[in-house]
């Protein structure tokens, strides 16, 4: 069966989204916001472990979602582009006005983040 343009973008835009769907994913995008950050920066701001966050930010890299640039021995990840932070911002703002229904929504459940410590999960 040939997929159609519009079922392959379908399919493209539910991938971006599962970019922001995983909660550890979505709170390195969250600490990234106000700028960029190195791994133990975000290491120590989202709680999660370094493989983890390292592991994280391969699969954000990899979708073109944070860019990355070395300064000395560090690297340093940002969003990758402005509508990224607009996005969360919208998504903020939409659960402002939604979120008794999001939280007794039962088909689908909310995961916390890995606390730091916690084997990696692939992305």
């Amino acid at each position: 069966m040939l997929k159609t343009a519009h079922t392959t973008g379908l399919a493209l835009k539910a991938k971006l989204f599962r970019g922001f769907s995983d909660p550890s994913r979505l709170a390195i995008l969250e600490a990234l916001r106000p700028g960029p950050l190195s791994v133990g920066q975000l290491v120590a701001a989202t709680g999660l472990s370094q493989p983890n966050v390292s592991n994280h930010l391969g699969c954000l890299h990899d979708c073109d979602l944070v860019a990355r640039k070395q300064q000395g021995r560090y690297i340093f990840y940002r969003l990758s582009d402005a509508r990224v932070d607009g996005l969360l911002a919208l998504a903020d703002e939409l659960l402002s006005d939604v979120a008794k229904g999001v939280y007794e929504c039962t088909r689908y459940g909310v995961e916390a983040p890995e606390p730091a410590g916690a084997r990696g999960r692939g992305a």
